[in-house]
């Protein structure tokens, strides 16, 4: 990219410019992803009704922006743009001229409606990679529709595997369709700007909520398409065919246990002090323990009852694995997640100091970069001055059409 600041190029994914119309959870999710290595994310927002309604979700939701916003939008510049008016297309092209990739989550009639397709693009800019991540895709009988992370949870067969039996579907407490929706549409993304780079020719990518949570389904889909098998809820959280692999009541709390190997299971008898266990031959293989379920949780449950916790995790751990049931804050706080730098911070104008999560990506070498999103709009006329040399009179022409 030649207009703009010099990207640093000290990151990975410097010099990458992503003209992003996002809104909501899963499509800041993934340019922030992007956006912590590099990338610069270009966020677009609607001046008709006040940008991202993400900027006034509670709590801590304060004058147009809010924890909510900052911590999906991180680094994202915002400028403003109406695609409802003619000298708004006209701009969204050339802007597009200068940028790497165009990015939306939309519904999945919207981006050739908006003009945010490879068609609508490619000739002011063959080489311009147009992301779309939808609820349903963008073809098919539901592509109009409007999707977001509960419904996905509950069509994909999240909400009817979770939970304990006879108790009510239950949803995830994250949104991991969205946070997995945005992962992927972050992937292919970045595989769209690889293929520019052998072919020098860009195209769409179309990445759809749904088509990720049936993704995620794995072996129970296999299990279900090629024998017919019907997944249910278990009790306890536990796995569906490895034994014992699942929640436990301690003395104090809650413990997680995952055999899911057979050393595993030798092991686990061996710190519960229950050796005869391991030596019951109907307990002795992971389809023994399987057929077996039944008799063998009853006597974990026991055993685990007799002490803490924390007194079986110093048993079990480097043994067998296992996790206590943490809340938010406990985890927020674990070792683990501190010595990994997942805790991050920057000062906010209005909040103070942010405190975050941090990239998930390390790369040897690279340290991401953490800032604040900036507030709707904020970027707008540098943007235009940078990328498309617009003079101050220019600049206000467009604003007295409302195209920004």
């Amino acid at each position: 990219m030649t207009a703009g600041a010099p990207p640093n190029r000290s990151l990975p994914l410097a010099g990458t410019r992503i003209l992003a119309f996002t809104q909501l959870g899963a499509g800041p999710y993934a340019m922030t992803l992007l956006g912590d290595l590099g990338a610069e994310i270009i966020k677009v927002e609607d001046p008709v009704t006040g940008g991202d309604e993400a900027r006034n979700v509670p709590p801590f939701a304060e004058d147009g922006d809010s924890l909510y916003f900052q911590a999906l939008n991180r680094n994202a510049r915002s400028m403003t743009l109406n695609l409802r008016v003619e000298s708004g297309r006209d701009l969204l092209r050339r802007l597009a001229a200068h940028c790497d990739a165009i990015y939306c989550n939309t519904r999945g009639d919207l981006p050739a409606k908006l003009g945010l397709d490879y068609a609508s693009l490619q000739d002011a800019n063959p080489r311009i990679v147009c992301c779309s991540l939808t609820g349903y895709g963008r073809s098919g009988p539901r592509h109009a529709e409007p999707a977001y992370d509960y419904l996905l949870q509950s069509a994909a067969g999240f909400m009817g595997l979770t939970g304990d039996p006879g108790g009510p579907p239950t949803k995830a407490g994250v949104s991991v369709v969205d946070f997995s929706g945005g992962m992927m549409s972050a992937l292919g993304l970045v595989i769209g700007l690889l293929r520019v780079r052998d072919t020098g020719i860009g195209g769409d990518v179309d990445v759809s909520l749904l088509d990720t949570a049936l993704s995620m389904l794995n072996y129970l889909a296999a299990w279900n398409l090629s024998r017919g098998i019907e997944p249910t809820r278990l009790p306890d959280s536990a796995h569906p065919s490895l034994v014992p692999s699942q929640t436990f009541a301690t003395a104090d709390g809650y413990i997680v246990v995952m055999c899911m190997k057979q050393k595993f299971w030798q092991r686990l008898a061996a710190c519960l002090d229950l050796d005869e266990l391991a030596a019951d031959p109907r307990f002795a293989t992971i389809a023994d323990r399987f057929d077996n379920r039944d008799e063998l949780i009853p006597l974990l449950k026991e055993r685990f009852q007799t002490h803490t916790t924390a007194e079986w995790l110093n048993r079990l751990r480097g043994q067998v694995p296992s996790a206590p049931v943490n809340s938010v804050a406990e985890a927020l706080r674990d070792e683990q997640v501190l010595h990994r730098q997942m805790i991050v911070e920057y000062e906010h104008e209005m909040f103070g100091r942010v405190r975050q999560v941090g990239s998930p990506l390390k790369l040897d070498g690279v340290e991401p970069v953490y800032g604040p999103a900036s507030r709707c709009g904020a970027d707008t006329d540098e943007i235009l001055r940078d990328l498309l040399d617009l003079k101050d009179e220019e600049i206000a022409e467009l604003r007295r059409h409302r195209a920004i």
